[in-house]
């Protein structure tokens, strides 16, 4: 869920998370994470690197967006050919995201594609747009995954959900990005906020070298500026296939987002 960093009621986030973001969902506080759009650098990558998706020529690809928020990644990647699951704790999550999917895929709005496709969608086959009410961190949602002979989801995207969770839970999402991705999937990140000091409480928290010590070095993601580094045996799970600066990117994390794309280690 995207989150902004600037918002003036820290105090209120963060005595909110202990209750849950279910809380925030019910009682209309949505503006904490709602973005109003896709993610602009997820677009560009996405259709501009095809190449790094994994090849299924008799079915469509699959992805997974934890913490769906409304529901703007997911509809923009079924547009793009894929068929995505949105996973959300709240249950008006999910009703509010199966409406604007039902509105979005209908009449796609240009902030879909990239600029140089606003005109509409690349490909004439369609994605499907679900969306489970579940908990990331649990397994009973996945019996809800209708995928033949599901290893995996091709894809999972990652933005604002890692920061949102308790610094103690990062290692288990770790651990369970692993477990839901396919063998040769990728785990793409749009890494936010890493302008904001480690030490400094969240929601967000700061997440800077906390992607690569769980994923490439196999760490619980609980670092401080002095320890964060690259160096140092890689015994994660992942390996980080490319890193950059997006051109496009949401004003909030403008000049300091990074996007990372992530392969599980054969």
């Amino acid at each position: 869920m995207a989150m902004d960093p600037h918002a003036q009621v820290p105090t209120q986030l963060i005595s909110h998370f202990s209750s849950g973001w279910i809380e925030l969902w019910d009682s209309d506080q949505t503006h904490f994470w709602d973005r109003g759009k896709p993610s602009p650098a997820l677009i560009d990558w996405l259709e501009s690197q095809p190449e790094v998706l994994p090849l299924h020529p008799n079915r469509k690809l699959t992805a997974l967006v934890p913490g769906c928020g409304k529901g703007y990644d997911v509809v923009m990647l079924a547009l793009h050919g894929i068929d995505v699951y949105g996973l959300e704790l709240s249950r008006k999550g999910v009703e509010i995201s199966e409406a604007y999917a039902k509105a979005e895929l209908a009449r796609p709005s240009s902030y879909n594609f990239a600029i140089e496709n606003e005109t509409g969608p690349l490909t004439s086959v369609i994605g499907n747009a679900k969306f489970l009410e579940g908990d990331f961190f649990k397994t009973n949602w996945e019996k809800r995954v209708a995928i033949d002979g599901f290893q995996g989801f091709d894809l999972i995207y990652d933005y604002t959900f890692l920061c949102a969770l308790l610094p103690e839970m990062r290692m288990d999402w770790g651990r369970r990005m692993s477990e839901l991705l396919s063998p040769d999937g990728v785990l793409v990140c749009l890494e936010f906020p890493l302008h904001k000091d480690l030490k400094l409480p969240g929601p967000p928290w700061g997440v800077k070298g906390v992607y690569w010590n769980i994923l490439s070095q196999g760490g619980d993601g609980i670092i401080d500026e002095e320890t964060a580094s690259e160096e140092g045996q890689l015994q994660g799970k992942f390996k980080r296939m490319t890193y950059f600066k997006p051109a496009r990117m949401y004003e909030n994390g403008k000049g300091t987002d990074m996007f990372s794309v992530w392969k599980l280690r054969r």
